[in-house]
C-alpha cells in the first residue's frame, strides 16, 4: 500500500473510524470528489450468498438500481474485477464492446468506468472484501497511480469495516 499522505485518505479513514458503515455514503463522495467523478458504488461481498451486495451508490439510475444491488462474480464490470482480482475498466462505457460491462450499465451515461477489488490482509494474504467503482461522464483511462489510490482506499475500507 503506498503512504497515504494526501488528505482525502485521511478523511476516509477517520469518517469510518467515527461511524463504520453508516459511513459509507459520505466515504464515497470523498472518493468521488478525489477520482473527479459523478457516479460510484461500494459492493461488499456477502459470503452466505456470494454475491456483492450495494453497501452504497451515487449516480446510479433507478432503471438499473435492482440489478446492480446484488451482483454475481464474474458478471459486469463489478463481477469481472471481483473474478479476476484486479481492477477492470472501460474508457468509453457509451461504445465499449469488450463486453466487460453489461449492457444495462449504458443507462448511467457515464464513459470512463473502473471497477476495483477491495482487500482485506489476513495474515500473508489479501481476501477480497468487495469492489469500489467509480466513473466519469467523460472518456478516460485510469492511470496506474490512480488503481493504486483506488486499491488504498479500498484497503482502508475493507480494513475498517471487517
Amino acid at each position: 500500500m503506498t503512504t497515504n499522505t494526501k488528505p482525502s485518505f485521511a478523511q476516509v479513514e477517520q469518517l469510518l473510524q467515527a461511524r463504520g458503515e453508516d459511513a459509507l455514503d459520505e466515504v464515497l463522495n470523498v472518493i468521488l470528489e478525489y477520482f473527479s467523478c459523478v457516479t460510484g458504488t461500494i459492493h461488499v461481498l456477502n459470503c452466505v450468498s456470494g454475491l456483492l451486495d450495494l453497501k452504497a451508490q451515487r449516480g446510479i439510475p433507478d432503471s438499473i438500481l435492482e440489478t446492480v444491488s446484488k451482483i454475481p462474480i464474474g458478471k459486469g464490470m463489478a463481477g469481472l474485477a471481483a473474478k479476476r482480482h484486479a481492477a477492470v475498466q472501460v474508457c468509453n462505457l457509451q461504445t465499449d464492446q469488450s463486453g466487460k460491462a453489461k449492457p444495462a450499465a449504458k443507462d448511467t451515461k457515464m464513459e470512463g468506468c473502473i471497477a476495483a477489488p477491495m482487500f482485506l490482509q489476513v495474515g500473508q494474504d489479501d481476501e477480497l472484501f468487495g469492489i469500489l467503482g467509480v466513473a466519469k461522464p467523460t472518456a478516460y483511462d485510469y492511470s496506474q497511480e490512480e488503481i493504486a489510490d483506488l486499491d488504498d482506499f479500498g484497503r482502508i475500507i475493507a480494513k475498517a469495516l471487517s
